[in-house]
């Protein structure tokens, strides 16, 4: 009888620890990670819509929590400042800047991984490297060409150089995926006559898709975030971009406006969050690899 205990109650004590086991080792951590993960958030947006008062005083008032939200940052920063305008300069270049490398990284990609000459691997791993050299190294140099060019004070300076270090990723990335489609689909349109420009359209990039969106989420998001080259490229106030703008043009000598500081943080980030969540399934797959010889 007590053996027949013994043996009912053993699969509830290993289901017991196994929950326990899971708790530990997979919930815990990611409740932690989550937590570091989106607590500079949930700052942002409390900081955004608090009053000053409470911002300022914080023996009288909660840290973490709004007692009286506002609209005022949110105002002042919109109708106060050029941010509208500031929203729109890094909405171009960010979209220019990825479009010229996209572009570009696809035909080295395809040039390196599909036609074949001597060489390849050693051009493809070059290019990686290129983009390990810190933009700091590069900086005087396309700094002298900037100016040289006549781009100083112009989002064009910009949209020129982010493809410096966007293009080395982007085409590393691309090499890798291109690199998961079956080379006989191109033999097969080799052979009935197609050319390795219609290939290339017909065939190899409707199957990269996912490989193109997630150089795509990459460029687009150091695009949008860069601040060296917006710093030392572009002077005049209407012509900045928001990482660099929110930052010059609201910290007035020891003053920082935290709450207009806070709401364009918040505001700068929602268009990356919006862009990658319609693309992120996309993005997954080409993570996980999506073609399959």
């Amino acid at each position: 009888m007590s053996e027949a205990v013994a043996a009912s109650d053993g699969p509830t004590i290993l289901s017991s620890e196994s929950r326990i086991r899971r708790v530990v080792t997979i919930y815990v951590p990611l409740a932690c990670f989550l937590l570091v993960l989106l607590f500079p958030f949930y700052w942002m947006t409390i900081t955004a819509f608090k009053p000053n008062e409470e911002l300022l005083d914080y023996h009288q008032s909660n840290p973490f929590w709004i007692a009286h939200p506002t609209l005022a940052n949110i105002k002042k920063l919109l109708f106060e400042t050029d941010y509208p305008r500031w929203l729109l300069t890094t909405m171009t270049v960010a979209i220019c800047a990825t479009i010229i490398s996209i572009f570009a990284s696809v035909l080295a990609a395809y040039a390196i991984q599909r036609l074949r000459f001597r060489g390849s691997n050693y051009v493809g791993l070059a290019i990686y490297l290129a983009y390990l050299v810190p933009p700091t190294i590069l900086f005087l140099p396309l700094a002298e060409l900037v100016f040289q060019f006549g781009l100083y004070d112009s989002p064009l300076a910009l949209i020129l150089t982010y493809p410096t270090f966007l293009i080395p990723f982007c085409t590393w990335l691309l090499i890798g995926y291109f690199k998961s489609i079956p080379y006989e689909l191109e033999e097969c349109a080799l052979i009935d006559g197609a050319s390795r420009l219609q290939i290339l359209r017909r065939i190899t990039l409707p199957l990269a898709v996912p490989g193109l969106i997630s150089a795509g989420i990459f460029a687009f998001t150091l695009s949008w975030n860069e601040f060296i080259y917006a710093l030392a490229f572009i002077s005049s106030e209407e012509k900045k971009t928001v990482p660099v703008a929110i930052l010059t043009e609201l910290v007035q000598g020891d003053v920082y406006q935290w709450g207009s500081l806070m709401a364009g943080s918040l505001l700068g980030s929602l268009p990356v969050a919006i862009f990658y969540s319609f693309f992120v399934e996309y993005y997954v797959s080409s993570m996980t690899g999506a073609v399959k010889e």
